[in-house]
């Protein structure tokens, strides 16, 4: 059986790595349950569909809150395309317009 596996596009991890240490603990941890149990199967409060495509991983820690969206492909793939801190209810719409066109940018 194959599993799956998470791709980091090189502008998504330098904004991982550029994230506190706490959130990006958290994100390496949700990754690791969407790996064991597969994306259909891990939802609230760890991920959320956000349109189309694109979903959300949704880290909290003691220094805030921070976002990462990815999408998947054939072959069992999640590709983190973005990553930011959240400040606002909302996803905010500058985050979700460059993560459509990293996913868009991927598909070429």
């Amino acid at each position: 059986m194959v599993e799956w596996v998470i791709e980091i596009l090189p502008e998504a991890q330098r904004e991982i790595d550029a994230l506190p240490r706490d959130l990006q603990a958290r994100f390496y941890r949700i990754g690791e349950f969407i790996i064991a149990q597969s994306p259909q199967q891990v939802g609230m409060p760890y991920v959320r569909h956000l349109e189309d495509k694109l979903w959300e991983m949704r880290m909290k820690g003691k220094t805030g809150i921070a976002r990462a969206i990815y999408f998947t492909v054939v072959g069992k793939k999640i590709v983190v395309c973005s990553a930011f801190t959240k400040k606002t209810q909302k996803t905010p719409k500058r985050e979700l317009q460059k993560a459509r066109n990293r996913y868009k940018e991927y598909l070429k």
